[in-house]
């Protein structure tokens, strides 16, 4: 199973673009989706009004959709494509195991992106780490050493551990001075990665393509600011030199450029 949630996790849109691009490529189909009535803050994350090709309304709640795939291997997999929810988290887990455990499945993979000092002009970092001893000797992961404050995605991990399936953590690496643009970089990169340990084929020519014009466009908006062209030049000397971003939280991740552009100012005064 490979599982993504919009929201905390998911910087760039970057876990959500890379597990429905997987599933546009299997050909997967939905088979299932969890209720949203239990789940959500209906005035934080609000329902959507559509117009249908009929042009009658229609109201398009948060979805959590599971659908099933074949890769071109012929292995059998399980998507599940989602918005983290706000309330009942650990109800919304046993929600998922139970599925997971009614279709056998072997092993889960969540995948994440999150904002960190990286620059979008090297490749996108993915760390991948597991507390399971099967999957860390089978893939050569380390256990995750992350404390403080976690998503769904994290809530999942425990729960699956809970009922005996393994699992491991995918976490992309986003630029965190482009906050709000979808990041198609980082999620090539969490393909390539699955793609690479799972040993499976997949074609990704759009999502390069995708990347490459991602990449273009913010080198164009960053060397329109000087000061911010400072700071992803020293961002990427720092990648040169083997120094990964910490994956830490966005208000110190903003300090830290705060900091940056106000010692560029004094040192240019």
């Amino acid at each position: 199973m490979l599982a993504a949630f919009e929201g905390w996790t998911d910087a760039g849109g970057a876990a959500t673009c890379a597990v429905g691009y997987l599933a546009e490529q299997w050909h997967s189909h939905a088979f299932a989706s969890i209720d949203p009535e239990d789940f959500y803050d209906f005035t934080s994350v609000r329902p959507q009004v559509r117009l249908g090709t009929d042009n009658q309304r229609e109201i398009v709640w948060p979805q959590n959709r599971f659908l099933s795939g074949r890769t071109q291997e012929g292995r059998d997999v399980v998507l599940l494509l989602g918005v983290e929810p706000q309330l009942r988290w650990r109800t919304f887990g046993q929600c998922v195991t139970s599925v997971a455990e009614s279709l056998g499945v072997e092993a889960v993979f969540t995948f994440g992106a999150m904002l960190t000092d990286v620059p979008h002009t090297r490749a996108t970092p993915v760390r991948v780490s597991s507390a399971d001893p099967g999957l860390a000797l089978r893939f050569g992961l380390s256990a995750p050493r992350y404390q403080g404050p976690t998503g769904i995605v994290g809530v999942l991990q425990h729960a699956f551990a809970k009922v005996g399936i393994p699992v491991a953590s995918l976490m992309a690496q986003v630029p965190h001075y482009v906050p709000s643009t979808p990041s198609p970089k980082a999620a090539l990169a969490l393909v390539r990665r699955i793609s690479t340990m799972l040993e499976m084929s997949v074609k990704t020519s759009s999502l390069e393509w995708a990347a490459a014009r991602y990449e273009r466009e913010v080198s164009e908006v960053v060397a329109a600011d000087d000061d911010i062209a400072s700071y992803v030049r020293q961002l990427e000397r720092r990648a040169d030199g083997g120094e990964l971003g910490d994956m830490v939280n966005g208000d110190n991740l903003v300090e830290e450029l705060e900091r940056f552009l106000r010692e560029q100012g004094g040192s240019q005064s």
